[in-house]
């Protein structure tokens, strides 16, 4: 079997490496955005190109003879990739492009639940112009959020008390907005603790993975600009500390519900990865946004525990027999920490060499953005590596991956409290203040 991959952070490493694990036969290419070395050590052939470009992933494809391709990032989704493969008799782990909507348009997502009775939404409006504006952040007081309504790499929403201290404040967000001619909506603030949970889906049948908890602030005590992710951690009982099991169900639920939704809406049922980012409240679990793709970095977590064959379960997604599939994923706790570039994410350093010779399970290594540059591994100016801890415990977890993050030598930081005893606890006395 000839699989394409496309992607090159630590997403698609991870991606790589749960291939690289099964028994069948086959061949890895990748087309990525720079030379990730952990990717190009499993690929028969890794090529730097512009993978957002349908016709040309389309012609790659048809050049090695790819039978699979697994999409890792969303804009290739977005502009139509998948459609594209699918055109040309290539089977595709990742939604068509009218699906992906789920993810590339946020008022899209909150039209389809209110539409399908969905119970996960807030109070919301979706806005073209400033008219309305005032009046409804009068309606939600000091409890909203700001949401551009398309991609904007996890770095467009603006959440009262956080980034946004006043409604002239708010008012001048959605101003910029408007004058870059964009959509956005503006939605009730959810109040209680976020959770990611992803789902296989094949139109039909979803296989739901562990629950992660993301931290997606810069800075110590959840603090500082918004990133892609600094790290995450999972528990060994698949669930969070801070969640009930109803919660988890409740999470379960969406996620089934909205596949179904999108097969009615569309007729065209949504093959890949269903990633719901949901908030436990008082009132139970809510949908913030969707995803149509693998988290970064919560894919390192849930693929470093899958134990069933990632290949199988690929196969399964794109012929619509996911239901025969066995998906398990090992009972242990995970604990995943980012290492980044001083300044980053505003002002982040480039092109300055690290070292990772010290990390003592390179299997729990993941590289991001590097790059090589004369015989030196460098970081290029986003998230640079990842390390993950596998533990039967949050805590015996969080001490693993600390250890092995802090041997990365650069001009790099990294969040030591992530998978904490105390700022673990901290989530769960907040939800028990709530609940």
């Amino acid at each position: 079997m000839t699989i394409l991959l496309i992607g090159s952070g630590a997403r698609e490493h991870a991606i790589a490496r749960a291939l690289d694990r099964s028994s069948q036969n086959k061949s890895i290419y990748c087309l990525a955005s720079n030379m990730n070395p952990g990717i190009a050590e499993l690929c028969v052939e890794i090529t730097i190109d512009n993978f957002n470009d349908p016709e040309l992933v389309s012609s790659y494809a048809s050049k090695i003879g790819a039978t699979l391709t697994i999409i890792g990032p969303e804009n290739p989704l977005a502009e139509g990739v998948a459609d594209a493969l699918w055109n040309n008799g290539v089977k595709v782990v990742g939604p068509k492009k009218t699906l992906a909507q789920i993810e590339t348009s946020k008022s899209f997502t909150r039209d389809l639940l209110t539409e399908y009775n969905i119970p996960a939404c807030p109070k919301y409006k979706t806005f073209l112009a400033l008219d309305g504006v005032v009046e409804f952040l009068s309606n939600l007081e000091e409890d909203y959020v700001i949401k551009y309504d398309g991609l904007a790499g996890g770095k467009g929403v603006k959440v009262a008390g956080d980034h946004l201290n006043s409604h002239e404040e708010a008012l001048a967000y959605c101003r910029e907005l408007v004058d870059k001619g964009g959509k956005f909506v503006i939605e009730e603030k959810l109040i209680g603790q976020e959770f990611s949970l992803m789902s296989f889906c094949d139109g039909e049948t979803l296989k739901h993975m562990p629950a992660v908890q993301d931290h997606k602030r810069a800075y110590e005590g959840d603090t500082g600009p918004n990133t892609g992710g600094m790290g995450t951690y999972s528990d060994a009982d698949h669930s969070l500390p801070f969640l009930t099991d109803e919660n988890i169900i409740q999470a379960h639920e969406i996620n089934n519900a909205t596949a179904k939704a999108l097969k009615d809406k569309f007729g065209d049922g949504y093959k890949g990865i269903l990633y719901g980012g949901f908030m436990t409240t008082a009132d139970g679990v809510k949908l913030i946004e969707y995803n149509a793709r693998l988290g970064d970095p919560e894919a390192m977590n849930v693929l470093s525990l899958l134990e069933s064959d990632f290949i199988a379960i690929c196969q399964g997604i794109v012929d619509e027999t996911l239901d025969k599939v066995d998906v398990q994923f090992a009972e242990q706790a995970t604990v995943c920490k980012y290492a980044v570039p001083k300044g980053y994410p505003d002002n982040p350093i480039k092109g300055e060499p690290i070292d990772i010779s010290n990390i003592k399970n390179l299997e729990r290594l993941f590289y991001a953005s590097v790059d090589f540059k004369d015989g030196q591994l460098v970081e290029s100016g986003s998230r640079t590596v990842a390390v993950v801890g596998m533990a039967n415990t949050i805590s015996k977890a969080e001490k693993i991956a600390e250890k092995e993050i802090s041997t990365v030598e650069g001009p790099l930081f990294h969040r030591n409290d992530i998978g904490t005893d105390e700022l673990v606890q901290k989530r769960v006395q907040h939800m028990e203040s709530l609940r």
